[in-house]
Order: structure tokens, then C-alpha cells, then sequence
């Protein structure tokens, strides 16, 4: 028993914590910043002021984790994110395909425990910041109610990635909020700031259950009367259906023309009014007798918040780099969800909830964006990095974020390594570094192939049991109809390999086939037509023969389209291969994409065409043969550190035929390592959205499950089974010597040409 007697005054207990590097903010962005910088060896503490991780991501808002891949409604292919953050995805995917909040938060909380280098203060709140001078912070002062602790968090470097920069702000660093006027920074898209509004408001989303029996509701007297007077939406079969729930309504936006830091609270109560007066229309309008049975289940207690404040960096991202595709030589990260703007006055405007326009492809961030040059050792990450308002349309999506998040945090380590300062990475000399060390954990990072010198994979030789000549696509009995353009997507590296396939036509008609490729080479928008040919059909079968006679010069991909006529049928294949995928120039209402982007004059946004995969099981390529076969999956591939398709599928598949692929990888004198880590093809052109969506797959169907790794003596080094894991790093508790080394592949199961992605042999002992 515990009796304390009378004190005039108590105070809460007080603890002292020291780290290498403090986050502030467990969102993606800062879980992704702690494990990135914990694996590098760096002590770490993470300070989140809610009682789980994943911030908008969290079951407390339910938001699906989004970033370039855009729901698969763009023509970014290959596109999801890598290193920290895919592991998560997949994670995620492997255990909870389903897309169960409430699992994806034990995902998150799971990796973090795993770092003993991170120490996690959850439901602890950051309210002031203590300097040794102007320009360094040297500890904060958090505060947890739930226990009753006030902490003082000590640490060499910091990062404010709490998404309304609190950090930052009370450190004094300089930050901007609302839209820039079009001239500043000469931005087409910069709105209206009278009539459309500055700010991005928040949303609050809600789930519902069907409970197999009558369920009344009886909304609160706070609650929107007669919503669908007030909320025109409700009228817009766009955006309204009853039976959706979750993100589709996040459109329930409101907050724009408020302080979207300091009006939060007033924020989520006129959000709640709206919640549960949409509840109340959907269940008691005697509109929806579908909704009978139905419950609400659940309604965020808080708002999911898009935009506040952004803080001034070394370089400010704006619309340009995004739509022209600016290269940086300090890039460390990359975007590629579209330029999303909403009207301010959010679920209350008669306008459309948003405002979204795309780039052809995926665009490079800059390290600098994410340096203050206010302060000396403090990273801004997240939403709140250095971007213009328009730019942060796009940036602040949760994937993009976290690819931020997780190069700071290398950075942390890098600097506490060399003893400088974060602005000091900013050096072309510099950079280098950090760009490698982050591709050599699969943060993919267009346009870098990069190489330290460190991989001695580069100074092996390497002989495999077989390489894939792929020559057919073979007819699995299904057919896709053409009532809008199909595509095949090809990698090519010379003279365009003759195609013959099998269409079937309902009657005498004509088949339009285009050969398009793309301006830039590295992005998948088909916006140039190489060559057409016109195939005169006649009613039933019909065996064609497409030699477009085109030589391309160097690596890239092309399209073989097929366009419309829902006469024709052409024959499908249930063959995967990495790296090998269609598209469809169809809509995707869901992400802007109508089939055609055609923006108005003068904001500054190209018009092309979309061109989009469909999801798996449905999404299949076509049945096609090729005259010579497809030579682009030799062991050579695997010297590029993309680890991904880009350009090319940049990865080593055996034989259709070979079940149990070979790779052995020698020196001309023995080697020392420590550490092998292995990249496979986990499909990064699928949109792993954590909550709502469910995937088919739990475990990419190119995924190596099994593989066994021996040296020259024929001593197994490891065996793995049942990876599903896009990368996979092998630590040896004693460093291996050997001349060569064997790695055994075991095929997956089903039609699938799986690839090896790459190899980092390395004598380092991080993990």
C-alpha cells in the first residue's frame, strides 16, 4: 500500500533521457527517420504525442498510406517507395491484406520495438525547446500525461517531424503557411486566395458495420441538420454512395480558411457536425433503405490534417520541379502523387473536392529541402519540408513524406559519424555519400545509379545456370476485349523484336496498332508515336504479324498499343515476368485520371494521355511472341543499383524452364564480407495501400520465397525460406573469407518469371 501524506505542492517526477538523434513526430515520417537512423548505429529517441505510430496512417484517422504509385492511377510505373517504408508496406500486405487498421498499427509499433537503438515515448508531448545559442538546440522538454512524467530529451541532432512543425516553431525557425501569390515563384496552378482559399483543411472519416438486424440511430443535437442542404457533395454521385466508408470520404474536408494549427480543436468539433450529420442522413433521409442494418461503427476522435505550416530550407521545391521533372544533384528522395489542391472552404464548397493535375512521371526532392538554415542541427521532415504551396499539394502525401523521413535519417548518422552539420551535407562532395548509403537500402532514387566502390560485386565475376530469352507470353485461354486502348509495356535495347500474336474479331474490321515510347525515356507516359500499322481482320481468328522496323539506341520502355475496336479481342496471359506489364488507357475517377489529363490554359500542366495497369487478378499481359526473344535479363543487370525496373527490368531471370536458378559470384583472390544483402522483385508497381483497399496477393507473386547462400567449400551460409521481403540483409556473426560464392534460387510457384534484383557484398557490420 501506497499513503502519501499532505504537501503544499507536487510536481510531476522528472526524467532525463540523452540521445544520438531526437524525432520529434511518430509518423511515417518519423518511424521511418528512427529505424533508418537506429540501424545505422545511431541511439535514437522518438517522442509521439498520440498512444500509437503512423500519425495520419494510424487507426486514429485511418488514412491509406499513398505516395507515387497514386492508387495506380497514374503512369508511374514501378513507382512505390523503397528501403524503410516498403519493408513496411509489404509487411503490412504479407500479415494484413485485408487492410485492418487496428493490425496495421501493430506493424508499425512491431519494427519500431525491434530497434533496440530506439527509445519510444508515446502519448508524450514536445512544449519547449532549450538552445545553447541562436542557432543549437540542445534539449527538449516533453511532457507525459498518462504517467505523470515530465522528460528533459538531450541530443546532438534533432527533426521535427511532428507535421505542424512544433520543433521547428518553438526553435525560431522560419516558416511560411498559406498560398504564395503566381509571381513569386511563377506558378501557373497558384490559386485564387480569395475565392479558392490558402490552406488545405483537415477531414475526418468513418467506418460503418452491417449488423444482419434493424439499427436506429438518433444523432446528437450538435449534429448537422438536413446535411444534404448544407453539403452539396451529398447530391454528386461522384463523391456520395451510402455504401462507401473510410477514405472515400475524404472529402469530408473542412478547415481551410482557418489557423490549421491553432483552430484545430474548432476544426474537428464543425467535423464532427458533419460526421454524424451525414450519419444522420444516411440513416433516417428514408433516402438509403440499403442502411437499415447498418451501424456506425466507428468516426475519427481527431482530424487527419493536410497542410499548416512549412518551414524555409536550403531550397524550396515548387510547381516547376514537380511538372518539368527538375534533376537535382543533391536528390535524396522523390514524389509522384499529383499536384492536389482543394478549395478551402472544403466539404461546404459547391466546387470539386479537389484539384488534382499530374506530371508525366516521378519528379526528385532535394536534400536541401529538408535543412533549415536557420538552425545547425535540426532536419525538417515531412509535410512541413521547404516547399511552396502548390509543391506541398503534392509533397505532403504520406509515401513521399516518409522517403524524406528516411533520408534525414541517414544523414543524422552520417553527420554524428563525421561530425558535421546537417546544412554540411548539402556539399556536392558530400552528398555522394548519403545518396549511396540510402540506394544500398533500396531507397530507390530516379535517375541514380550510384556506386560508393564498396560493392564487391563489382569486382566479381558472375556465371548463372541460365538466362531468360523470353520469346512468348503464352495464352492462359482468357480475353481482353477493346473497348478502350490496351497496351503491352516493353523493355527494348536496339532493333524492336517482330510480334506476332492471335486476335479474334467479331466481324471484317481494322486493327489500329501504335508503337509508342516516351519523350523522356525514364518516364512511362507514351507521348510519342514511333510507328502505326493497320491490320485489316476478318471475322474469327486471326494470326498477325507486327514488324514496326524501329532501332532504339538505348535502354528503355515502349508501348505496343492496341486501340479501340470492341470488335476485337485480344488473348491474355496469366505469365508473370519482372518488369513486363499492361496498361490501359482507361479512367480512374479516383485519382483525377479521366483517360486524358487536359488542364486549362496558363497554370503551367502538360495534357497526355493515362495509361494504367489493372490490380491483380485481373491485371494480366498479353499473349504475344517475339521474334528475336526479349534479351534484357542477364546477369549483367544486377551491376545497376535501381533495384527495380527503371529503363530496363534490371534484374537476373533464369529460364522459364530452369526450377532451381544458380548464381555463383567469384573473384580472382579471396574476399572478406560481413554482410550480402539481396534485393527481389516484390512488384513495386503495385500501390500497397495499408487500410481499406485489401490486396489479392499477401506475398508478390515474382517474390523469391526460398534460397540457400554457400561459399566455394560448399558450407551453407544461410538458407531462407519463406522470404517475402523485398530486401533481405545477411549479417554474419564472423566476418566469411571465400574466392566464391554460390546463391541457389528456388522458383516461386505459378507462371512466373521471377528476377534477382541486386547484390550488395559488403565488409560493413551495420544490419
Amino acid at each position: 500500500m501506497l499513503t502519501c501524506n499532505f504537501e503544499k505542492q507536487r510536481a510531476f517526477r522528472h526524467i532525463s533521457l540523452r540521445a544520438d538523434y531526437v524525432i520529434a513526430g511518430g509518423g511515417m515520417t518519423g518511424v521511418c527517420s528512427a529505424i533508418t537512423a537506429a540501424r545505422a548505429g545511431v541511439k535514437v529517441i522518438l517522442v509521439q504525442d498520440r498512444p500509437v505510430l503512423g500519425g495520419n496512417a494510424s487507426s486514429e484517422v485511418r488514412l491509406w498510406v499513398l505516395g507515387a504509385t497514386s492508387h495506380m492511377g497514374n503512369n508511374n510505373r514501378w513507382s512505390r517507395e523503397g528501403g524503410v517504408l516498403d519493408e513496411i508496406l509489404v509487411e503490412n500486405t504479407f500479415r494484413n491484406k485485408e487492410g485492418n487498421p487496428v493490425l496495421f498499427d501493430m506493424v508499425l509499433m512491431d519494427k519500431v520495438l525491434a530497434e533496440p537503438n530506439i527509445t519510444l515515448l508515446l502519448n508524450t508531448v514536445v512544449y519547449k525547446v532549450e538552445k545553447n545559442d541562436n542557432r543549437t538546440i540542445s534539449r527538449l522538454t516533453a511532457i507525459n500525461p498518462q504517467n505523470g512524467t515530465e522528460y528533459t530529451l538531450e541530443g546532438d541532432l534533432f527533426a521535427d517531424c511532428t507535421g505542424d512543425g512544433t520543433l521547428g516553431y518553438l526553435a525560431g525557425a522560419s516558416f511560411r503557411m498559406g498560398a504564395e501569390e503566381k509571381e513569386e515563384y511563377g506558378e501557373g496552378f497558384a490559386p485564387d486566395k480569395q475565392e479558392y482559399g490558402e490552406l488545405l483543411g483537415h477531414s475526418i472519416l468513418f467506418y460503418m458495420k452491417d449488423t444482419g438486424r434493424p439499427v436506429k440511430y438518433t444523432a446528437p443535437d450538435f449534429a448537422i441538420k438536413d446535411a444534404e442542404r448544407h453539403i452539396p457533395k451529398l447530391q454528386n454521385p461522384n463523391y456520395f454512395n451510402p455504401a462507401q466508408h473510410g477514405c472515400k470520404y475524404w472529402w469530408l474536408e473542412y478547415g481551410g480558411r482557418l489557423d490549421t494549427v491553432t483552430d484545430t480543436e474548432q476544426i474537428k468539433f464543425e467535423l464532427w457536425r458533419v460526421v454524424y450529420g451525414v450519419w444522420d442522413y444516411i440513416k433516417n433521409s428514408g433516402k438509403f433503405p440499403q442502411a437499415e442494418n447498418l451501424t456506425l461503427e466507428w468516426a475519427g476522435l481527431f482530424p487527419g490534417k493536410r497542410e499548416s505550416r512549412r518551414f524555409t530550407g536550403l531550397y524550396t521545391i515548387t510547381q516547376q520541379d514537380i511538372i518539368e521533372q527538375h534533376t537535382h544533384y543533391d536528390a535524396v528522395a522523390y514524389g509522384g502523387w499529383s499536384i492536389d489542391l482543394h478549395p478551402s472552404d472544403g466539404v461546404f464548397s459547391p466546387r470539386n473536392g479537389c484539384n488534382q493535375w499530374h506530371s508525366k512521371g516521378v519528379y526528385q526532392i532535394p536534400y536541401r529541402c529538408y535543412v533549415t538554415p536557420d538552425l545547425d542541427n535540426l532536419f525538417v521532415g515531412g509535410r512541413i519540408m521547404s516547399s511552396s504551396h502548390v509543391a506541398n499539394g503534392s509533397t505532403r502525401v504520406m509515401c513521399t513524406a516518409a522517403l524524406g523521413g528516411q533520408a534525414i535519417g541517414m544523414a543524422a548518422a552520417l553527420c554524428l559519424e563525421e561530425g558535421c552539420k546537417p546544412a554540411d551535407y548539402a556539399a556536392p562532395e558530400k552528398i555522394v555519400r548519403l545518396q549511396s548509403e540510402l540506394v544500398k537500402l533500396g531507397q530507390f532514387i530516379p535517375g541514380l545509379d550510384i556506386s560508393d566502390g564498396r560493392n564487391l560485386l563489382d569486382k566479381a565475376s558472375l556465371r548463372v545456370s541460365s538466362e531468360l530469352q523470353l520469346d512468348e507470353l503464352p495464352h492462359d485461354g482468357t480475353w481482353f476485349r477493346l473497348e478502350y486502348p490496351a497496351a503491352q509495356l516493353l523493355p527494348v535495347n536496339g532493333r524492336m523484336p517482330r510480334i506476332d500474336t492471335v486476335v479474334e474479331a467479331e466481324e471484317a474490321t481494322d486493327l489500329r496498332v501504335e508503337l509508342r515510347s516516351s519523350l523522356r525515356r525514364e518516364n512511362y507516359t507514351p507521348d510519342r508515336t514511333d510507328a502505326v500499322e493497320v491490320v485489316q481482320l476478318v471475322q474469327g481468328e486471326n494470326r498477325i504479324a507486327l514488324d514496326f522496323g524501329i532501332e532504339y539506341d538505348t535502354p528503355r520502355y515502349v508501348f505496343v498499343c492496341f486501340m479501340t475496336n470492341d470488335k476485337v479481342r485480344l488473348p491474355q496471359s496469366g505469365r508473370l515476368v519482372t518488369g513486363l506489364t499492361s496498361v490501359f488507357n482507361h479512367i480512374n475517377p479516383a485519382v483525377s485520371n479521366f483517360g486524358r489529363q487536359t488542364p486549362p490554359e496558363g497554370i503551367g500542366v502538360d495534357a497526355f494521355e493515362f495509361w494504367c495497369p489493372k490490380r491483380r487478378p485481373e491485371g494480366k499481359n498479353f499473349a504475344l511472341r517475339f521474334t528475336p526473344g526479349l534479351a534484357a535479363f542477364g546477369a549483367e543487370q544486377l551491376r545497376n543499383s535501381y533495384f527495380r525496373p527503371y529503363l530496363a527490368p534490371n534484374g537476373w531471370a533464369a529460364a522459364a524452364n530452369d526450377t532451381a536458378p544458380e548464381l555463383e559470384i567469384a573473384w580472382d583472390e579471396p574476399r572478406t564480407f560481413s554482410q550480402v544483402r539481396l534485393f527481389f522483385d516484390t512488384d513495386a508497381d503495385h500501390a500497397m495501400e495499408n487500410v481499406q483497399m485489401g490486396h489479392y496477393d499477401s506475398v508478390m507473386p515474382c517474390c523469391i520465397r526460398d534460397y540457400i547462400l554457400s561459399d566455394d567449400a560448399g558450407r551453407e551460409l544461410v538458407r531462407v525460406e519463406g522470404n517475402h521481403q523485398t530486401v533481405n540483409t545477411l549479417t554474419f556473426p564472423e566476418p566469411v573469407t571465400a574466392q566464391e560464392i554460390h546463391l541457389r534460387l528456388m522458383r516461386p510457384e505459378g507462371d512466373v518469371c521471377p528476377a534477382l534484383m541486386g547484390i550488395v557484398i559488403e565488409s560493413k557490420t551495420t544490419k
